[in-house]
């Protein structure tokens, strides 16, 4: 009986691990202000892993930007309302590289004197799925260059002190999907089984040694 419990439970653990599988998910946001316009693409190609974002801008000024997602997709008053950075953990500001950093610090975008950027890049904190998803939120360029935590204005640690906010918009849904993935089953119903297929392991090894 032992036997055919632990196969039923490793049967439902390999069925669980193959639907965490999905097809990539893909978000965009067109972001737009009185000069700047273009497309940010992100893409995470299955739960859990890392998000690559192509952003496709052109009207900045040549120098550096900063570049964050916002707490709030709200453009009832512009950019202003969409909030401060994405920050769940309330810690300091940083490099998108930092150990300690707010979800939405993506650094700096560096445009060169055609004022068009076309970048991709890949960002290991940032997410499309789960209670933390980017999806509804806010993209937004900054006038100014993001120190990154590292300068001594006092907004560096919440902001980069990157200036004013010259584009944003709103992060939605760029997926044929019926059901956005990762929000209910997937690494949750593998947890479960692993949880039961190790129970009924015990038992059978412990029914063995007596």
């Amino acid at each position: 009986m032992l036997r055919l419990l632990a196969t039923l439970a490793l049967c439902a653990t390999i069925c669980s691990a193959a639907q965490t599988r999905n097809l990539p998910i893909q978000a965009i946001a067109y972001v737009s202000g009185p000069e700047v316009k273009g497309n940010v693409t992100f893409t995470q190609n299955d739960c859990g892993q890392n998000v690559h974002v192509r952003i496709q801008l052109e009207g900045l000024k040549e120098g550096k930007h900063g570049f964050h997602i916002h707490e709030k997709g709200d453009l009832s008053n512009g950019c202003t309302s969409m909030g401060g950075h994405y920050n769940p953990d309330k810690v300091d500001h940083g490099a998108p590289s930092d150990n300690v950093r707010h979800v939405g610090d993506l650094g700096n975008l560096d445009v060169n004197s055609t004022g068009k950027i076309d970048i991709t890049y890949t960002d290991t904190v940032i997410t499309l799925t789960g209670v933390r998803t980017i999806i509804g939120r806010g993209v937004v360029v900054h006038e100014d260059e993001d120190d990154l935590g590292l300068g001594n204005h006092t907004d560096s640690k919440k902001t980069g002190n990157a200036g004013g906010r010259i584009a944003c918009g709103v992060i939605g849904i760029n997926s044929d999907v019926d059901e956005w993935p990762c929000r209910t089953g997937g690494a949750g119903v593998l947890r479960n089984s692993l949880s039961i297929l190790t129970v009924v392991v015990a038992l059978f090894l412990a029914s063995s040694i007596n």
